[in-house]
């Protein structure tokens, strides 16, 4: 693994890649995910994809301050760095809110990208039921980082965590500016992904935490109307922070993903 920076859509970005051999991934965490938190992940998707994990903005290593936080700029991010990162039609795999980004990003640009694997992301919105975790959740834990935490203060937060885990969210979760997480869990109900779906061509698995309360089974039977082609797999035993909970499932339900490009 090993960092590298780039200048794409007016700002610095920051990711880091685990060389692979297979076909590149751009893998896009969720909303209070620095870009390192996912390298446990990272590495064991290595072994079939050639991965670069992008900080979005306002998180870890990447550019942040007085900018523009909404879905939108993010999406424009993903597809300039897709392009000044050199990346060649990359699967993108995103988690939570890396999900609505990806699926935002690939409309009217889906020369960039090669498919989208979407992970339990929020199906709020508009005219639709909140997303289930609440505000204070990110503002009380991201205020304590800004103070100085340990991994056991972290526990409070992330009950079922490993020790690594927590210790690495620790040290991490101070990068991520609390305006910017703000906007981002407001867009979480002011966004409609559910319109950008029905415009996207690109081969698409949705992967679903099967004991998170985030995407139901009509989530699921409405996201099939509006995108046919979309495969679904569901990973028992695993709550929205999937890989954390249970990484044989995840790796399952992804790691043959390439296959359906080839």
């Amino acid at each position: 693994m090993y960092g590298y920076n780039l200048h794409a859509n007016g700002i610095l970005q920051h990711l880091l890649h685990y060389e692979g051999n297979g076909p590149q991934m751009l893998l896009i965490p969720g909303i209070t995910s620095p870009a390192i938190t996912w390298g446990f992940v990272a590495e064991r998707l290595s072994e079939r994809f050639d991965v670069h994990v992008l900080d979005v903005r306002g998180r870890g290593l990447s550019e942040a301050g007085d900018m523009d936080y909404s879905l939108d700029a993010m999406a424009a991010d993903a597809v300039a760095v897709a392009k000044a990162a050199g990346l060649r039609k990359p699967v993108v795999l995103g988690h939570s809110m890396g999900a609505r980004i990806a699926i935002r990003a690939a409309r009217g640009n889906e020369d960039v990208f090669g498919g989208l694997v979407l992970v339990d992301p929020p199906v709020s919105g508009p005219g639709r039921p909140a997303y289930p975790s609440p505000w204070p959740w990110y503002e009380d834990s991201i205020v304590m980082s800004q103070k100085g935490c340990t991994g056991e203060d972290m526990k409070a937060f992330c009950p079922t965590w490993t020790e690594d885990q927590l210790k690495l969210r620790a040290e991490w979760l101070r990068t991520c500016q609390l305006d910017a997480i703000r906007i981002a869990y407001d867009g979480f109900q002011t966004d409609d992904i559910h319109g950008d779906l029905p415009h996207l061509k690109l081969p698409m698995r949705l992967v679903v935490a099967g004991d998170a309360p985030v995407i139901g089974d009509d989530d699921v039977t409405e996201i099939k109307e509006l995108a046919s082609h979309m495969e679904i797999r569901t990973v028992a035993g695993a709550g929205h922070m999937i890989p954390w909970d249970n990484m044989d499932g995840f790796l399952d339900a992804v790691m043959d993903f390439n296959t359906v490009l080839a």
